[in-house]
């Protein structure tokens, strides 16, 4: 299977994981493909349905994508702003910072790229007034030539996927996204995981995870969303309290994630359906000692 990776990086992109949630989505469905969490867009672009919505709260991350569907950014506009801001980059000490002020002043979403692909360990993160503040990866050589080309073929590749279907991209929060789904629609979800990280352009309480629960649980089209079961040192209890009425399917998964080796370990990732997924025909109990006494179900 052939994966397409966007232009935009984040942590805890779903790229490795894009062949495992295929697996799972409905077959034929006739509606459309809806993420309330769009983040990078790595599922849709690689589900590549006919009709897509695709929504965040974060709006620069929409702007990009708007960007590419009405063709203000295109292969060569981005090569030739990266070499122009790579080149600088070299040149001068703190020109990340001083392409970062300028995104934080006009939300240009070229700056956007250039900030994210330059930013710390692949990091979306913004302040409690709007301002991204990731600091710099210390890399001064970030946009060697064969960096830009991987760049620019990444938007090709998803911006070709974009014009080919029926796609919106809307900034909104996830309940306006969820109350815009009909029964024959399909809703994926990944937010940030709750107790882990906020990777968006806000934060996720606890609050917002049973708020999400409960739309979710009031859909009456079927919907799967991705979180995280376990780890080494512990587990999501939400699993086993709010969202244990559901399919629950588990794969192992390493994250690069934070800034020393140390804080990068596998994690037991879940996808929570509410739905027996067809193709899925083999399965057991998986029960992990001395973290659940709920079982879940495992795909093999």
């Amino acid at each position: 299977m052939k994966l397409f990776i966007p232009p935009i990086k984040s942590q805890g992109i779903k790229t490795k994981l894009v062949p495992w949630i295929k697996e799972i989505v409905p077959q034929n469905f006739e509606g459309r493909w809806i993420e309330p969490f769009m983040g990078t867009g790595v599922v849709a672009f690689n589900i590549r349905p006919a009709q897509a919505l695709l929504c965040d709260s974060n709006p620069h991350l929409i702007n990009f994508y708007k960007a590419l569907q009405d063709k203000s950014i295109i292969s060569n506009t981005a090569r030739a702003f990266l070499e122009e801001e790579g080149a600088k980059l070299m040149e001068i000490e703190d020109y990340y910072y001083e392409v970062r002020r300028r995104f934080n002043e006009s939300h240009n979403p070229l700056d956007f790229l250039f900030i994210n692909r330059a930013g710390f360990n692949g990091m979306i993160r913004f302040n409690s007034k709007g301002g991204h503040n990731v600091p710099f990866c210390k890399k001064p050589n970030r946009f060697a030539k064969a960096y830009i080309t991987k760049i620019v073929n990444q938007i090709e590749n998803i911006q070709k996927i974009i014009l080919q279907g029926d796609y919106r991209f809307i900034h909104q929060t996830f309940q306006d996204t969820i109350a815009m789904a009909q029964k024959e629609d399909v809703i994926y979800c990944d937010p940030p995981y709750i107790d882990r990280h906020t990777d968006y352009y806000n934060s996720w309480s606890e609050e917002d995870e049973t708020s999400l629960n409960q739309w979710l649980d009031n859909f009456e089209g079927k919907f799967i969303l991705s979180t995280w079961h376990s780890n080494k040192y512990r587990e999501n209890e939400y699993i086993k309290t709010i969202w244990k009425k559901f399919t629950i399917l588990t794969k192992e998964h390493f994250y690069h994630l934070g800034g020393s080796e140390e804080n990068r370990n596998s994690m037991l990732e879940a996808l929570i359906l509410n739905h027996q997924p067809p193709r899925i025909k083999a399965k057991i109990v998986y029960k992990q000692p001395s973290l659940f006494d709920q079982q879940t179900t495992l795909s093999l």
